[in-house]
């Protein structure tokens, strides 16, 4: 995995030239693999059920979707999702705080780890504006933060960086957290799935409940989903949630090295 970049330790909130100058020179040693370059305006999740749902007939490129959740569910979703997004070529940028992530569990979603870059910060501010120079950058397929706090002028400045770079941004927060209204284009929510439904797919497979929200020009919907790595690398609806029976009580289980 790439060296992660990390913030110089300043008690002043101003962040340092070197800092700006060490991510745009990694992100410029990539070669190009935004949504522009790729001429696609959506991405197939892999299910025609889930590309159905949204208007864009998938998850439309160079826009800031919310993804809530915090454990390995939603970290095995957004891995998964920025796999499809990046496709054979694409870069990857990764704002975090905290611990190291798990190179293997994110190979296993498809994400080629030479062309990951994670940038390691300590505020949610320094994670924004990390984002936001990743999806202004046109170099990225996909960037994507990590953050408990999210004022609604930072989510609409990360919109129109985004709309501006043609980079997908994909804002990884806890449920908790969500204000009430968004600019984002989309919001989910990801869950372990029931105990009935993962019975229904093979031993070690990660399924998960994908809720979609708040779709803008859709409705909401859900899903059981199942991750599949043949023959492509994609999403598959396991059980309709229109099926009551499959919603039963969730227990944890592990997801790529994480509780689910």
């Amino acid at each position: 995995m790439a060296r992660p970049i990390e913030f110089p330790r300043r008690g002043s909130r101003r962040f340092e030239p070197s800092s700006l100058d060490g991510l745009r020179e990694q992100i410029r040693k990539l070669e190009r693999g935004s949504a522009r370059a790729v001429g696609l305006e959506a991405m197939s999740f892999g299910d025609p059920d889930i590309d159905a749902a949204l208007p864009w007939g998938g998850l439309r490129r160079a826009a800031i979707h919310e993804i809530l959740g915090s454990d390995g569910a939603s970290w095995g979703f957004v891995a998964g999702t920025a796999a499809r997004l990046a496709g054979d070529g694409g870069a990857i940028l990764w704002c975090r705080r905290g611990e190291e992530l798990y190179g293997p569990g994110l190979a296993a979603f498809g994400i080629d780890l030479k062309r990951l870059v994670v940038i390691r910060t300590r505020t949610a501010t320094e994670t924004l504006w990390a984002m936001e120079e990743g999806l202004r950058s046109s170099s990225l397929a996909v960037a994507i933060g990590e953050t408990f706090t999210v004022p609604p002028i930072a989510l609409r400045r990360l919109q129109l960086a985004a709309e501006a770079g043609g980079v997908t941004g994909l804002l990884l927060r806890p449920t908790a957290t969500a204000a009430a209204t968004s600019p984002a284009l989309t919001r989910w929510k990801i869950s372990a799935a029931p105990t009935m439904a993962r019975a229904r797919t093979a031993k070690g497979t990660s399924v998960w409940r994908i809720d979609l929200l708040r779709c803008r020009g859709g409705v909401p919907a859900a899903w059981i989903v199942e991750w599949c790595n043949e023959p492509t690398r994609g999403f598959r609806v396991v059980a309709d949630l229109r099926d009551r029976s499959s919603l039963e009580t969730v227990e944890p289980r592990e997801i790529g090295g994480q509780r689910a």
